[in-house]
């Protein structure tokens, strides 16, 4: 993601322009001309269906999901000439305001933040959350593709980390871009964005029948994934703004872009952050029931989504859980040959870490993979945790459970084999030759998985065997860095608010702060066979 501190381009927009009827598509370096004053809910409706269509594309850049046959707003002779790229904070803005020039929609960002205590660390990570200072509007421009540009290149994820409960400001107070929804179908749809806390955006494209929320995400080299909620999305206090979020609906009054009060707004909702049973003065103490049981966020999330009664197929979440995770590895993969293709492996290494290795700037931003190797983790523990959970439920016979077969057990090793057996990754050793690894190599080597990007890709790999590590050319040095970086490579949990510059001798002497030594059981292979 981007400093706080980059510089960002501004184009000068042309002033409203009303009383002219937009073409049906635009041509390349068309004007953003406002044909409607205020998003109504069917643009909102057809904002949902265009996102949905483009993530159900599973299109792999950012520039790609904009020129490809999903996006139907644009000609095909306008998309040859596309050349969009965004990162995770940038992407939700991107596509909102494409959709915004295509439909002749008023559009506004926020544009200036301020942490909301006046500290001064490094703004995406604030502790506390931030505060609009300036909003810009766009009420049309002469060349729309370059206003689209403009809008998203205005904007980071410290726009994202507000406090669910700003309003929409008042006169001459800019308000937040976001409101939380309420947890249910209607709010939660296609378009929705999700924030993590650890300064990650994600775009909502589709919500399963069985409440399970899909979602696409852009990265800074403008590659595309494809993620599903689960718990590597944290819960934090609501100051960080962590969670779903919708876009504000916007109209154009007087040349300035305005929106409605939270109150007004009938899918707003704070459940998520206090609970539907809240704890006055206390919002981790809330609790989340349905249905007469009490349950997990997640689960509480999951089950609001579901279409009816959530009932749980052990053997189905097994088999869908290993292939959103081979994905994931696959996304991986992608992430640091990019840091591979740079050159980053082959330069020396900078003798400490950065502030905070999950949020800096520069190489370390650009090309280490820290956050994404811990979400990752989660994701296999989550797994794991969840299938322990389902098991539990059916020995106890609870009525969640949908499994009619005669051995739950092995049914649940042969799905997991199955999904297993189809999944494999590849990377490029420094030769140049190719290492395919399967599902459970992964598995064995996660924790060994180095997110430092001045190390060779066999150590990228976790690579222990001499025959695999013969190609890497790193010193003795970096390989020093790679072995005292276990600690590191050990936790789950991202710490935004530590100071982690750690030389190689702190990290050595296994400073506080520095990692843990015990990293938690993702293998899920080994707890089906013990079942």
């Amino acid at each position: 993601m981007p400093s706080a501190r980059t510089t960002l381009p501004l184009i000068a927009i042309a002033t409203l322009v009303t009383g002219f009827v937009a073409p049906s598509v635009s041509q390349a370096g068309a004007p953003w001309t406002i044909t409607k004053q205020s998003w109504s809910n069917d643009d909102e409706k057809a904002f949902s269906e265009w996102v949905q269509k483009i993530g159900e594309s599973r299109c792999n850049t950012v520039n790609k999901c904009l020129s490809g046959p999903a996006n139907y707003l644009a000609s095909s002779e306008e998309k040859k000439s596309y050349s969009f790229v965004a990162d995770c904070g940038r992407y939700p803005f991107l596509l909102r305001a494409y959709f915004a020039w295509k439909r002749g929609l008023p559009f506004s960002v926020v544009s200036k933040v301020a942490s909301a205590d006046g500290s001064d660390r490094d703004i995406r990570y604030s502790p506390n959350g931030n505060v609009p200072v300036e909003r810009r509007d766009f009420l049309g421009a002469s060349d729309g593709e370059k206003a689209v540009k403009a809008a998203a290149s205005a904007v980071f994820t410290a726009v994202y980390r507000m406090d669910p409960n700003l309003d929409s400001g008042g006169v001459g107070k800019p308000f937040p871009d976001f409101y939380s929804p309420k947890i249910d179908r209607d709010s939660i749809r296609p378009g929705t964005v999700m924030y993590d806390p650890s300064g990650h955006a994600a775009i909502v494209y589709k919500v399963e029948d069985n409440g399970q929320v899909r979602m696409t995400d852009a990265h800074p080299d403008s590659s595309v994934s494809y993620i599903t909620y689960d718990k590597a999305f944290q819960r934090s206090r609501p100051g960080q703004g962590a969670g779903f979020k919708n876009f504000r609906p916007l109209k154009a009054v007087d040349g300035r872009v305005v929106t409605v009060s939270n109150k007004n707004l009938s899918l707003f909702g704070l459940e998520q952050y206090y609970g539907n049973k809240p704890i006055a003065g206390s919002w981790s103490k809330g609790t989340f029931e349905r249905s007469g049981q009490r349950l997990d966020y997640y689960d509480y999330v999951r089950a609001s989504l579901s279409v009816g009664d959530l009932k749980y197929n052990p053997v189905d979440e097994v088999k869908k859980g290993v292939e959103s995770l081979c994905e994931a590895i696959n996304y991986r993969a992608q992430s640091v040959q990019e840091a591979i293709d740079h050159g980053i492996h082959l330069k020396e290494h900078p003798s400490a870490l950065p502030k905070n290795i999950y949020g800096t700037d520069g190489e370390w931003e650009s090309f280490s993979t820290p956050s994404r190797d811990a979400r990752l983790k989660v994701s296999f523990l989550d797994l794991r945790t969840s299938i322990e959970k389902y098991v539990g439920l059916y020995n106890a016979r609870d009525p969640r459970i949908a499994y009619s077969g005669a051995n739950l057990g092995r049914d649940l090793r042969d799905a997991y084999d199955q999904a297993a057996g189809a999944c494999a990754v590849e990377y490029r050793r420094s030769d140049n030759s190719v290492v395919k690894l399967s599902f459970n190599d992964v598995v064995k080597r996660m924790y060994l998985l180095s997110f430092d990007p001045y190390h060779c890709p066999e150590l990228r790999w976790g690579a222990t065997h001499s025959n695999e590590l013969a190609t890497c050319r790193d010193s003795q040095d970096k390989r020093a860095w790679f072995s005292a970086e276990q600690g590191l490579r050990n936790q789950t949990q991202r710490t935004y608010d530590a100071r982690m510059d750690f030389s190689l001798n702190q990290l050595q002497q296994k400073v506080p702060g520095s990692g843990v030594d015990q990293a938690p059981d993702i293998d899920l292979r080994a707890y089906l066979e013990s079942l």
